[in-house]
Order: C-alpha cells, then sequence, then structure tokens
C-alpha cells in the first residue's frame, strides 16, 4: 500500500489541532509489513485497515490538506481499534513511534468531531470530572465499596437486575474487588529507609492504582524502604493522564502533566517511581506530549528523564535479595507497555528468579497484549474478549498457581479470564510477590 505524498501546509490544513501532527514520525514508515504479525487485530481480523501500516496510510489520507480524506465514524472505527499496545513498535526496523503518532489521530479526531450526546456524557464524567478530581474519585470508590460491601452488589446479581442495565451492566461486570478505603492513609507523603538511606526517590501512586491495588503501592513502598530509600509521595500529585492520552483528551492530559511536574520538581529526588506499566510509559513520554510547549518542554524532558517502573529501578540500584522461600509455580505476562512501550524486559523475570523457592514457567506469547489496554475492554468488548481468549489459552498451559503481571488493567484482565475459565490461579503484581518474600509470606498461605 503506496503512502499519499502530499505533505500537508499547516496554514491550509482544515483540521484543527492537524499542524501539530508529527509527520516526522509517521514519515519513518517504510511500508514493510513487518509489523502485521505481530498486530493483535490484525491478527483477529485480517484486514489491512487494522493493521499499523492500514493506520498510519488513513492518518495520511485525512490529515493532509489536499482532498482529504473526512474523519468519520468509519475512519474513527480503525483508529480507535487498535489496542495501543506498541508491538510494532517493537518489530518495526525503522523506529516508528506508533504509540505517539496514533495518539495524536485521536487527539485531532476529538478537536474535529462531534460525538453523540452519550458518548460525550460519559467521556467527560470520566476524564474531566473524576480522574483529574481526587475528592470525587475517593467518593466514587467509597460507594463502590459500600455496595459490594453491604451486599447489595450479590443481590443485584442475584435479581438479574445486570442484564437489564445494558452497557453500564457490562461495565459492572469488570468491576473488581474493592480495599477498604481507610487503607489509602497509610501512604505517606514520607516514609523513611529501613536503616541508613541510600537513596532518595519519588512515589506516584496514581489514581485508580491508589483506589483498587493499595496493597500493591504499599509493598511497593516497603519494598523501596528495604532497599535503603527515603520515599516522598506528594500528596498533590494528579493522575497521569494516560487515559487521557490513549483516547484523545490532550488538553486535560497537558494540564495533568504540567501539575506533576510542578509537585515533583520541588522534591529533591534521584529518581521517580511507577508500578503501573500504562502509567509509567506516558510520564515516560511527558517530553513528547509536551514538546510544543515553550514553558513545560525541557522541564517535561528533565522529568521524563527520572521516571522508572519499579523493577527498572531496583535492577539499576542492585536490589538486596529477599530470603523468605516462596514454593510457588509462577509464570509472567509482560504489559505491553513496560515490553514494548518503555522497553523493559529481564528487571521483572530478575525481581521473580531471585526469590528463593520461586519456580518461573516461561508463557507462550508473553509479549502479547491481554485485551485490556487502558478502557478498551469497555469500548471494544468483543475484540477484548477474544483477544484475552488467546491470553488464557497459554496461561491454562504453563499450570501455574499465580500469574504475575506489572500493570493494573492487565491484573484485572487477566483475573476475568481467569475466573471465567475457573483456572486455578491467582494474579498479581510482581512487586507484591518480592514483598512477601521480604517478610516471609506465602502468598497463597
Amino acid at each position: 500500500m503506496q503512502q499519499p505524498q502530499t505533505q500537508p501546509d499547516p496554514q491550509t490544513n482544515p483540521l484543527i489541532g492537524a499542524e501539530f501532527f508529527s509527520w516526522n514520525k509517521w514519515d519513518a514508515c517504510t511500508h514493510c509489513g513487518l509489523c502485521l504479525p505481530t498486530c493483535p487485530t490484525y491478527r483477529e481480523l485480517g484486514l489491512e485497515t487494522d493493521s499499523p501500516r492500514g493506520r498510519l496510510y488513513l492518518m495520511g489520507t485525512a490529515f493532509r490538506d489536499q482532498n482529504p480524506m473526512p474523519i468519520n465514524d468509519d475512519w474513527a472505527k480503525y483508529i480507535y481499534r487498535c489496542l495501543d499496545c506498541r508491538a510494532c513498535e517493537t518489530a518495526c526496523p525503522s523506529g516508528v513511534h506508533f504509540g505517539e503518532v496514533i495518539e495524536e489521530a485521536r487527539a485531532i479526531y476529538e478537536l474535529n468531531a462531534e460525538r453523540p450526546i452519550e458518548q460525550r456524557f460519559w467521556r467527560r464524567l470520566a476524564f474531566k470530572e473524576l480522574l483529574p478530581n481526587k475528592d470525587r474519585l475517593d467518593l466514587v470508590f467509597e460507594m463502590m465499596w459500600l455496595y459490594q460491601r453491604l451486599g447489595i452488589r450479590w443481590l443485584v446479581q442475584k435479581l438479574g437486575i445486570l442484564k437489564l442495565m445494558g452497557k453500564l451492566g457490562e461495565m459492572e461486570s469488570l468491576l473488581p474487588d474493592i480495599p477498604n478505603p481507610f487503607l489509602k492513609h497509610n501512604i505517606r507523603e514520607f516514609t523513611p529507609a529501613k536503616g541508613k538511606a541510600r537513596h532518595r526517590v519519588g512515589f506516584i501512586s496514581g489514581c485508580v492504582m491508589n483506589q483498587v491495588f493499595t496493597e500493591t503501592n504499599l509493598a511497593t513502598i516497603r519494598v523501596l524502604t528495604e532497599n535503603g530509600c527515603d520515599v516522598i509521595t506528594p500528596a498533590q500529585q494528579m493522575c497521569c493522564g494516560a487515559l487521557h492520552v490513549h483516547n484523545g483528551v490532550r488538553d486535560t492530559a497537558l494540564a495533568l502533566a504540567r501539575k506533576n511536574i510542578d509537585v515533583f520538581e520541588a522534591e529533591d529526588v534521584e529518581a521517580i517511581i511507577i508500578n503501573s506499566a500504562g502509567c509509567g510509559a506516558t510520564l515516560k513520554e511527558y517530553e513528547a506530549l509536551m514538546e510544543h510547549d515553550p514553558v513545560y518542554a525541557e522541564r517535561a524532558k528533565t522529568f521524563s528523564s527520572k521516571m522508572r517502573d519499579i523493577s527498572e529501578f531496583l535492577a539499576e540500584i542492585e536490589m538486596i535479595p529477599p530470603k523468605g522461600e516462596i514454593k510457588r509455580r509462577v509464570t509472567y505476562d509482560e504489559p505491553c507497555h513496560l515490553v514494548h512501550g518503555q522497553k523493559v524486559q529481564l528487571q521483572p523475570r530478575t525481581i521473580l528468579q531471585s526469590i528463593p523457592g520461586l519456580e518461573l514457567i516461561e508463557l507462550t506469547e508473553s509479549e502479547w497484549c491481554c485485551g485490556s489496554a487502558g478502557i478498551y475492554n469497555i469500548t471494544q468488548p468483543e475484540m477484548s474478549r477474544e483477544i484475552l481468549e488467546r491470553k488464557i489459552k497459554h496461561i491454562a498451559e504453563t499450570d501455574a498457581e499465580i500469574v504475575a503481571t506489572g500493570n493494573p488493567g492487565c491484573i484485572l484482565q487477566i483475573q476475568l479470564g481467569v475466573k471465567a475459565h475457573r483456572l486455578p490461579m491467582k494474579v498479581m503484581h510482581p512487586i507484591e510477590l518480592l514483598d512477601r518474600s521480604y517478610w516471609g509470606i506465602d502468598p497463597l498461605g
């Protein structure tokens, strides 16, 4: 497939925001097709328009200034059916930054297209009203906790009410068990190192991560302090904006990024730690997100240079080996935004292999997407389920007792598949296993 040759003139391009499209990144594609076998949607559907190369072609024909393709619902269908898993980036010999380009394309679409009223309502509620507002998010998750704790969820499921609720009922089925909201208060702004402090690091606790995976955050802080780190967790930090960037809500993502840069600039830290792969990829790309901001461009570059996934950081500082035995069979699933987005692959395995007694079983297609992809399992449920089935098939073959993966969305998605197939497995973050080993606690005990 030949790409359109005409490059756009920013002065005549009719689309709002098209002047910021990264044509230099788009033009790096040589159309070789090596990305096609690695693309989950292309493998499932076999359509060129559902491949990275095909989507790049659609961007080119829409964003050029002469006879542009209209960016209508049909165009958006293919752009949004992409998981943004970035497996194509790992396969690409030309180094195309496909994730950044597809996210820019979605941002341009959102600036120029008019979504239906219902979609606009839900998008505004999630991206503008809830995720950027800690107090509202706290309230929502406190209500969810009560909904589960008081048995209302059991009653709703028993009476079959969810089947009558359509899309909302499908979303409720994805709802994980919410931990006690008071648990978050155990995360302090300053947690001192155990023994002599050798490092001073910032910690990004996240928005949904801190609500649903509070225990993982606490385990991360304990592991850092065990390894001689003073840990700073600023109360003023905001949602990282990953879900906003992935879904074209760029204005809010930029505002959140500026706030986070301001907050962490005020702290004298050598590194900023994250335990969520999807969030980490976005935080490391603040530099690209803010390249056109005259005030924050250089500051974003400094911020991104300090970002580390927890496994990546532990490898850099030569982690203190754990001593507690965990005699369990464990398989490791690689989150897309860790292996493809951040190029972090060996470090999580090194952590798992350092745990005495643990048997690490390699997972076939460990780098293949599980179908979570932010909110993809909500917006594209059918395709998400098909991709998940492929992942669960390989997980079942391992006969593992524990599936370890370093991203909250992946944990929830794989838990969903494990439950649906009635597999006797627990899904955990690798850092939780390391924490249990430090404390000598069996994760299944």
